[in-house]
């Protein structure tokens, strides 16, 4: 079976080579192109730190609001994403429907699961099935620029997503804390409020903690559009060929998801810990 994956995906790839007639010569830059990494290459040793504008400006203030910035759209964005990930994924999950078939039948807990379940899954497929970027453009052409609708183009698939996988990890998580519960005489409620979502809570928390790394990219992306972060920086050095200060901001923007990633790691192993 694992070879019969394998050939499929490795036929699929050579199919979609040679559809889009992907060939070696059409990776291999040309003369100017050659000339335009080599300067850009080169100032990744010697980033500015002065505006290459004539201004003469420090550079790292403004490299480091932006950063700020940043942050500030992401953490925006993933605090309104896991309130939409955490309700759409409890109601996308199976086993909080499942409840317990003897105290449960004929409720209204049981006649309007299946409604609930696939209307979750189905809003769930349209949110992350957009990419932040569409939603952001979406956005800007509807209502302009503004801060909440960077904030919702962030949201909005980033909830999908993390509904999707908490759902799954709460359908997944060991049952054996929940079965003694069970047992015990506890209810549906208590069963999964105790039993179940406690074995699932470590993970939950590690894989949000890896979105918001994402929502870090995200948040700098979106700056192409306009907003004051990281990438509207990063684009408009880029247009003025000032790639000194390109590398500024790109290495602003390395350190800021590394600081974050030791930082999530940190609460990771804390949430593991307890």
């Amino acid at each position: 079976m694992r070879r019969f994956v394998l050939a499929l995906i490795v036929s699929a790839g050579l199919l979609s080579a040679w559809y889009l007639k992907l060939t070696p010569a059409g990776l291999w830059p040309g003369e100017g192109g050659f000339a335009v990494m080599g300067k850009f290459f080169a100032r990744a040793f010697s980033p500015a730190l002065l505006a290459e504008g004539g201004t003469g400006t420090l550079l790292l203030p403004q490299a480091l609001e932006a950063a700020r910035v940043t942050v500030v759209f992401a953490a925006a964005g993933m605090s309104l994403s896991l309130v939409l990930g955490l309700a759409l994924g409890l109601f996308a999950s199976s086993t909080w429907w499942a409840g317990d078939p003897a105290r449960s039948a004929g409720g209204v807990r049981r006649t309007a699961a299946p409604v609930l379940y696939t209307g979750a899954r189905v809003l769930i497929a349209l949110m992350r099935s957009v990419h932040e970027l569409l939603w952001a453009l979406l956005f800007l052409c509807a209502f302009g620029l503004s801060n909440a609708n960077a904030v919702l183009a962030i949201a909005i698939p980033y909830g999908g997503t993390l509904a999707k996988v908490f759902s799954e990890m709460i359908d997944e998580a060991p049952r054996d804390a929940a079965e003694a519960l069970r047992a015990t005489g506890a209810s549906p409620a208590q069963v999964f409020a105790f039993g179940l979502l406690p074995r699932a809570l470590p993970d939950m928390a590690a894989y949000a903690f890896y979105r918001f790394e994402c929502a870090l990219r995200s948040s700098a992306i979106l700056g192409f559009f306009g907003l004051p972060t990281l990438g509207y920086y990063i684009k408009l050095s880029f247009d003025n060929l000032y790639y000194g200060e390109v590398w500024t901001y790109l290495y602003v923007l390395f350190l800021l998801v590394v600081a974050v990633d030791w930082w999530s790691g940190a609460l990771r192993r804390r949430v593991v810990m307890a």
